[in-house]
């Protein structure tokens, strides 16, 4: 009993689940008192154990007066919890690489401990090595965004609790930061860089908010009911990014062949079409409610890009292209 005791002395309650299962399983009909002395735990702590067992792993354990200790009613086999497959702790430890650039807030150690926890209550067949996982598989970002960690922690967490938050926020171009008061509706992470989507008092209406623009944020203390008309596809809905508008337009861009394999190896939006052009080329489709964000992307195939319609977009990547070229080779 002492080495079972090393084992899960300071473990967590998934770990005394596993071991007072080892112990009614092998007939040691173990007692309250028994198990809390081996876990310096309290007996209620135990107590709890066993209820959670019975009542939500749906095990047939109960404490038998006859034998003075717990026991299983019919035969048991595998403990419920130890039911994950390779595939799904893979799956987690790739979801736990991803998020390695947001390291630091309040959600690192807690995942991370959830994955060490379900890898060691594997039964043996299950042999995959993380230490394996981490030296072939990684992310990298080509511009990732500078998030002070103490701002988005106390964001994630507000947004979940709907707290109410002053934020002193700087609009790019502005001379100065300015404060706003917002009820923090949805943190979504877009195309690899997060928003909040938030109600603002003072336009009376929802905005996007970048984190990294955020200097500092307080909470005022005050709470807001869940939002029942908000939806995110919703308001993404006809975006190219996370800019929206009121607009309906008809996007039609043709791509030359140097960077065709290109657009046809992702899902730019939900409504694209995609047709074949002679000598390799490819024209993209697609209904937008704002061209902003569509004109900055087209800029960036460098000339591979012909814009066909509609005519505002073709205008404004005209001047902007030609505003490029006024300004190349000048200090």
């Amino acid at each position: 009993m002492r080495g079972a005791s090393s084992r899960v002395q300071g473990r967590g309650p998934l770990e005394r689940m596993l071991r007072i299962h080892q112990a009614v399983q092998g007939g040691e009909n173990p007692t309250a008192k028994s198990l809390a002395a081996e876990f310096e735990v309290s007996t209620k702590c135990v107590l709890r154990d066993v209820e959670f067992m019975r009542d939500r792993l749906q095990l047939p354990i109960e404490f038998d007066f006859s034998r003075n200790g717990f026991r299983y009613t019919q035969e048991v086999g595998a403990f419920p919890a130890m039911q994950i497959t390779e595939g799904e702790l893979f799956a987690l430890v790739i979801a736990e690489k991803a998020l390695q650039q947001y390291r630091g807030t309040s959600f690192e150690k807690p995942l991370l401990s959830a994955i060490r926890k379900m890898q060691q209550s594997l039964p043996d067949t299950i042999s995959i090595s993380l230490d394996e996982v981490d030296r072939t598989i990684s992310f990298h970002t080509r511009a990732e965004s500078i998030l002070d960690l103490s701002i988005f922690d106390i964001l994630a967490k507000a947004t979940a609790a709907r707290e109410q938050l002053e934020l002193t926020y700087r609009k790019p171009g502005a001379a100065r930061p300015e404060q706003r008061i917002v009820d923090p509706y949805h943190l979504a992470n877009i195309n690899g860089e997060w928003f909040l989507f938030a109600y603002d008092h003072l336009r009376k209406d929802i905005r996007t908010f970048v984190p990294a623009r955020m200097k500092a944020l307080r909470k005022t203390g005050r709470t807001f009911p869940k939002p029942q008309k908000f939806s995110l596809d919703q308001r993404l809905h006809g975006s190219f990014g996370v800019r929206s508008g009121e607009g309906s337009y008809e996007v039609v861009i043709r791509f030359d062949a140097q960077v065709a394999d290109y657009i046809r190896e992702k899902k730019w939006h939900d409504t694209q079409q995609l047709r074949e052009l002679k000598q390799g080329g490819v024209e993209l489709r697609m209904k937008l409610s704002s061209l902003v964000e569509v004109e900055r992307w087209v800029l960036n195939w460098a000339g591979h890009a012909v814009v066909v319609k509609p005519a505002e977009l073709v205008r404004s990547v005209a001047d902007s292209a030609r505003r490029i070229l006024s300004r190349t080779g000048k200090t």
